[in-house]
């Protein structure tokens, strides 16, 4: 019936998923107690929810990007808040998008009082999109590539990029998809734990990922100046690898990534990078939860005696970037990451570097709120990855554009 409330989101009540809105509310009294509320319903039927408290203004009007929460999920001024802060019922699910062509839908609601949810004054449904208009998603089955290609609109040249998700394996398209919607021509590539892909292989082949390089290349919308590659934990380190044995790479970032290759040997041309010496007998399992912590299995990679492990990056002729969140506790990012840096300084490389306080080992595009705990999907264990809710949420903003700025500047 008539609610009392006006919930609006602004610039639209569509939008890209890692675009910026504003969220008002109108026809409130002036200084009225109110309780905001997210849900989203994913696409395992699992529900996420955050809610927040506020307090209209004189005018009897609420604006996210000024009002501070007062309690809830969050505290202080926050516009993004609600989306961040969504945590599911279920102890332990991570958010992420399986299927880009369909949108998030984020139901916000407005109640009367500091959390009593009964009495409802006004909603909304907010969609969240992976695809902007025109974006082509194209299915890839070539060789032995498994892939997908995301295509923005129009007939370019853009830049080319490959996207690379971590050891859990599988087809992630969510960053590809928005990094696509972005302007880059993006290939999402699977490596491990997908169709014919065995969960770990014995070896990974450097050619695998040159067939990717190629394919890429031979699009007629990619620039051909050179090629991008980012990847993430596993996918991170390979993107490092890739950038040093693969031509044709300009640029490449790792996000929680090493300057080491780990549990796979890399098998190229003549040679194979072996893998970096661990004890699984180091894992931490905290008893009444089963949580794992892996960041203490790798022998101490300082030790001259694994440097054959070591990918030797200062060879590649690419510009670096390399993220990594101060709070992870899956692995030494930072430790490894500085390592990698150092190397690359040390021979005159160009390298950017941030390490971001309170960040966890899944730094993903922005707005996708944090995951402390999940299932690895190819362990079978659950894996503490580390990050404070705040925190951890401006890291991915930031590391967001820095990384797109990168690749428009390289590329």
């Amino acid at each position: 019936g008539g609610m009392a409330a006006r919930l609006s989101v602004l610039p639209a009540r569509r939008c890209l998923f890692d675009d910026p809105v504003q969220i008002r509310v109108a026809g409130l009294q002036p200084q009225q107690a109110v309780t905001l509320r997210a849900s989203l319903v994913d696409e395992s039927g699992e529900l996420f929810q955050a809610h927040a408290l506020y307090r209209a203004g004189s005018s009897g009007e609420l604006d996210l990007s000024h009002s501070p929460a007062l309690g809830g999920s969050y505290l202080g001024v926050e516009p993004m808040g609600l989306l961040w802060s969504l945590q599911s019922k279920t102890p332990y699910k991570r958010l992420a998008k399986r299927n880009v062509l369909t949108p998030f839908c984020v139901d916000l609601e407005v109640y009367e009082g500091h959390r009593d949810m009964s009495r409802l004054l006004g909603k909304c449904t907010h969609e969240r999109w992976f695809l902007g208009e025109g974006v082509k998603r194209i299915s890839v089955r070539e060789g032995r590539l498994r892939a997908t290609l995301f295509l923005p609109r129009g007939s370019g040249p853009f830049p080319g990029l490959i996207d690379l998700y971590g050891s859990g394996g599988g087809l992630i398209e969510y960053r590809a998809s928005l990094l696509a919607s972005r302007g880059f021509v993006t290939l999402a590539l699977a490596y491990m734990s997908f169709e014919d892909i065995s969960a770990i292989p014995e070896v990974l082949e450097l050619s695998y990922f040159e067939e990717a390089v190629s394919f890429l290349r031979k699009q007629q919308q990619v620039k051909d100046t050179g090629i991008g590659v980012l990847g993430l934990s596993k996918g991170g380190e390979l993107a490092l690898s890739i950038a040093t044995f693969v031509p044709g790479i300009k640029a490449a970032v790792s996000i929680s990534g090493s300057g080491f290759n780990s549990f796979v040997p890399l098998k190229g041309d003549g040679f194979t990078i072996p893998v970096h010496p661990y004890d699984l007998g180091r894992m931490k399992v905290t008893d009444e939860s089963g949580l794992v912590d892996f960041s203490d299995v790798l022998h101490d990679h300082m030790d001259p005696a694994t440097w054959d492990c070591r990918i030797p990056v200062e060879r590649s002729s690419a510009k670096f970037l390399l993220l990594c969140g101060l709070d992870d506790m899956n692995w030494k990012s930072d430790l490894y990451c500085r390592d990698a840096v150092q190397r690359l300084q040390q021979h005159g490389r160009e390298v950017e570097f941030y390490s971001y306080s309170g960040a966890g080992h899944l730094l993903e595009p922005p707005y996708l709120p944090l995951c402390k705990v999940s299932i690895h999907r190819v362990l079978g264990m659950l894996v503490h990855w580390g990050g404070q809710w705040r925190e951890h949420a401006k890291a991915q903003e930031d590391a967001w554009h820095r990384i797109q700025a990168f690749f428009w500047q390289h590329l």
